[in-house]
């Protein structure tokens, strides 16, 4: 392939010189030819074996015969690119482009220089005259826009090429760079709402714009554009968005949570819309008791969620109204889905449980968080009030020990310990141990008050 090459460049070399020499003696024709052709193999055979500047000396030498050939130009520039000498590298493919400019490898010479040297304003000029002989070019523009921090031509140019050849995951991940900055966000709403106007089948310009609303907080352009969505592809999963919030409004229960689970279930829709569907429905469930059921198998949505714990935050939800009995199944939900970060969520339980009297669970759940978490004081404080409430004051008193040893700088905490030891104590008889924890807990409350 290579060789066949070579005769083809031989063969464009002579007819370019073909009116040079026509007023040269035919055996100096001949002669130069020929010295011409061996110079130029033997640069190329040097550069075959990485011999740059062997390669180099044998060029100069046929440009001494031949002077202000591209192609030879073309062939320093390779050379000295090779050796990582940029500026002359540069200097020859740009001499080449110069004497062909329709050529559009000299110009790729030229790129490639700017691209090893990082100079994106030099590689931008000539990147743009390379997308003349080819459209592709523009995705190496938008990186070159990206590389100069001209982001508004970057976004421009990728709307263009997501509208004409489509998406990539590149273009994508340099949009959200851009839009990452505030500034840019209203020119791609703008964008969207027009592509919209343009193509109103297009789901994904709606999903686009429903995202940078709620990034900016602006929820109810968020639903205005849902329900724009919902009129024209009633099918969407996203469409439910609306229909969910529009049925909850009528009290149409049945169809509402037939709406929920298909937006809870779609993987397209963004979490923070789900959260707020959940949350509404959580609100209407509570005026509501007989769809509880329905808010359970919700929350089984959100088991994979790693930034949060949603079963936890429903669950704190009824214990600040003081549903008890509501806030335990939730935490206990929570509890079975999740195997870290799970202190408040035991501690929660235990108070709710605490709460109900429901005396012998906290006992139970307290040793089980004793044994995972052993430094935690708060879990031997509920196994030993609840073994006091018990009547199991021996062992009351011997959890209360042991935790005490772990309470740091939490005045309240050890106040609580020594209430709970004085009760142990009475419980088993010692009145003076009794009297001295309680003298204890309420010095320490008169110090709290100062």
């Amino acid at each position: 392939m290579k060789k066949s090459a070579f005769i083809i460049l031989f063969l464009v070399l002579q007819c370019n010189s073909a009116l040079l020499w026509a007023q040269t003696e035919p055996e100096e024709i001949k002669l130069d030819a020929d010295q011409f052709q061996e110079l130029f193999y033997e640069s190329l055979l040097q550069k075959g074996i990485e011999n740059y500047d062997k390669a180099i000396t044998a060029l100069d030498k046929a440009n001494k015969i031949k002077p202000n050939d591209a192609t030879v130009y073309f062939e320093l520039g390779k050379n000295y690119l090779a050796l990582k000498d940029y500026k002359n590298a540069y200097n020859f493919f740009e001499s080449a482009s110069k004497i062909d400019p329709k050529n559009k490898w000299f110009w790729i010479g030229m790129y490639d220089v700017s691209y090893e040297t990082k100079n994106f304003t030099q590689g931008i000029a000539t990147i743009t005259k390379l997308i003349e002989f080819d459209p592709k070019y523009k995705e190496d523009l938008t990186s070159l826009y990206m590389g100069t921090n001209q982001y508004e031509k970057a976004l421009a140019l990728i709307q263009e090429l997501n509208e004409t050849i489509g998406k990539t995951d590149r273009r994508e991940l340099y949009k959200s760079q851009i839009l990452s900055e505030g500034k840019f966000q209203n020119i791609e709403i703008t964008n969207l709402v027009a592509l919209i106007a343009k193509n109103p089948q297009e789901e994904a310009n709606y999903i686009s714009l429903m995202f940078l609303y709620s990034k900016n907080n602006e929820e109810e352009k968020a639903f205005e554009t849902v329900k724009k969505l919902e009129k024209a592809i009633p099918d969407s999963e996203w469409a439910q968005v609306s229909l969910f919030k529009n049925y909850l409004d009528t009290n149409d229960a049945p169809k509402a949570i037939k709406s929920m689970n298909v937006v809870l279930g779609s993987a397209k829709i963004d979490s923070k819309i789900k959260h707020r569907i959940l949350n509404e429905f959580l609100i209407f469930t509570e005026k509501n008791p007989q769809y509880e059921a329905d808010l359970e198998k919700a929350v089984g949505y959100f088991e994979n969620d790693k930034l949060v714990d949603v079963a936890k935050e429903i669950g704190t939800f009824f214990q600040v109204k003081k549903q008890w009995s509501q806030a335990i199944k939730y935490y206990e939900k929570s509890l079975n889905s999740r195997t870290t970060d799970t202190v408040e969520t035991n501690l929660l339980l235990l108070q709710a449980h605490t709460e109900l009297k429901q005396f012998d669970r906290v006992s139970i759940k307290a040793l089980e968080a004793i044994e995972t978490f052993p430094t935690q004081p708060q879990f031997y404080f509920y196994a030993g009030l609840a073994n006091n409430q018990l009547k199991q004051f021996k062992k009351a008193k011997d959890q209360l020990e042991m935790g005490m040893d772990y309470v740091v700088d939490n005045r309240e905490l050890e106040i609580n310990f020594n209430i709970q030891l004085g009760e142990a104590y009475n419980g088993l008889g010692d009145f003076k141990k009794k009297d001295l924890f309680f003298s204890k807990a309420s010095q320490l409350l008169k110090e709290k008050k100062q």
